[in-house]
């Protein structure tokens, strides 16, 4: 399987180059050259198969050969190590929980595989690979655990000062081994901005190897695609429409669904819930793509104002609008709504949900109210408990930290502080 860049000014590459590259030479997203759709008896006889081999089966057409089918079959077991439930809210609404694995988000399926993919490609070769990545929460723990102390790769992490929460802080920045932790004087935009900057700065790349584990990598976006999956292997016996609504906010996870929907999972119907940061909801109405500075709000990982994987999204659909909003609805919620929508679900479904999933909860209301027929399945990203001051501020009641989170809690936070990109270049030079 070839892939080629989206600003289509580079050649075509591997799978392996785009995985190590991360971006493509004229600062373009790799996409594949071709979706071929599985056979339609694949989903008849999904409830059989195990989670092992429906990811396999998914992802083998992007992967294989340069990774042996044998040893990807270790990848996936390996990266799918941890459960995705679907919790039942009514009749009309689920959610699919995303955080059971190692960091309680939804991106450690991504990072623990491209983890493990880069570790098979660099397990011969004696020139260190730096993972360069941004996070506006989440990525960050999920990446440092899924590299740690993997050989010869080195992690530099970008991410806000002040701007993620104090647990998603703790997870990326008390690990230490080949984990560095860089906090950043401004946005997620502003860490985003660094990143790729980095990329094409000869300077840096004639003396090392770069590459980002950011959703823009191939193998960190596209395995999330298996959750959609998994969540239709529980669902397909409802005999409704099965909507996903999905918490967005730099697209790859809704991105990966559709990529899903292309290889035939019969999904009829995909919600991008934003918070603020609604560049997608407000291009839905006008046909006008105007990315604007991010704005901070309590579904923090959803802060984006420039989502790089929303090219993805117009490239599966041919750059057709039309075709796009047929398939894509998007609505946007302000923090107040996120509040009283983390109550709701609380008094009515005694469920305790995070900022993330309320916002995809409310795109489920939303779309529910023309379209009574659908179940609305909304992602819960991370676990509730990584973000205590909200979640227990809004259902007035104390959470117990899961093991996972109380792990981190008594850790001293290192982090070397940085405002711009010469700062970042000085620390890649000489770290």
């Amino acid at each position: 399987m070839n892939y080629y860049s989206l600003n289509k000014q580079a050649p075509d590459t591997t799978f392996k180059n785009a995985v190590i590259k991360g971006l493509a030479p004229d600062k373009g997203l790799y996409f594949p050259e071709r979706i071929t759709p599985l056979p339609k008896d694949f989903f008849a006889t999904i409830s059989k198969r195990s989670h092992t081999e429906i990811a396999f089966e998914a992802i083998k057409q992007f992967v294989v050969p340069e990774i042996p089918e044998q040893v990807l079959k270790t990848i996936v077991e390996d990266t799918l190590s941890f459960d995705f439930p679907i919790v039942k809210l009514n009749d009309n609404i689920s959610t699919l929980e995303l955080f059971h694995g190692p960091t309680m988000a939804f991106k450690d399926v991504g990072a623990r595989f491209m983890a493990r993919c880069l570790g098979y490609f660099n397990q011969d070769n004696d020139k260190e690979v730096t993972v360069l990545v941004a996070t506006s929460g989440d990525t960050g723990g999920a990446v440092a655990n899924g590299f740690l102390g993997v050989k010869g790769v080195n992690v530099v992490i970008l991410y806000p000062s002040g701007k993620v929460s104090d647990i998603q802080e703790k997870q990326l920045t008390t690990l230490g081994q080949n984990i560095k932790a860089l906090e950043v004087d401004g946005t997620f935009d502003d860490c985003q901005a660094m990143v790729k900057t980095a990329f094409l700065d000869d300077t840096l790349t004639s003396k090392m190897q770069l590459t980002s584990a950011n959703s823009i990598n191939v193998a960190r976006w596209l395995p999330q695609l298996f959750y959609f999956m998994f969540a239709y292997k529980q669902l397909h016996n409802t005999h409704k429409d099965i909507v996903f609504s999905v918490p967005s906010g730099n697209f790859g996870n809704v991105c990966a669904g559709m990529m899903a929907q292309q290889l035939g999972l019969p999904i009829k119907h995909f919600i991008a819930s934003n918070n603020l940061n609604n560049v997608v909801t407000r291009y839905l109405q006008s046909n006008v793509y105007e990315p604007k500075p991010s704005l901070q709000t309590i579904s923090n990982a959803m802060d984006v104002g420039a989502p790089s994987n929303f090219i993805r999204i117009q490239e599966i659909y041919k750059n057709n609008f039309e075709t796009l909003k047929n398939n894509l609805s998007s609505y946007s919620f302000t923090d107040e709504a996120t509040k009283a929508a983390l109550l709701e679900i609380y008094k009515s479904y005694n469920y305790v949900a995070d900022p993330h999933g309320a916002v995809g909860y409310l795109g489920c209301k939303a779309y529910l109210e023309t379209h009574p027929e659908a179940h609305c399945v909304f992602l819960e990203t991370a676990h509730p408990t990584k973000f205590l001051d909200v979640v227990e501020a809004v259902i007035a009641e104390k959470q117990p930290l899961p093991a996972q989170i109380e792990a981190v809690m008594d850790k001293t936070k290192v982090a070397t502080a940085i405002a711009t990109y010469n700062d970042l270049k000085q620390f890649l030079l000489h770290k």
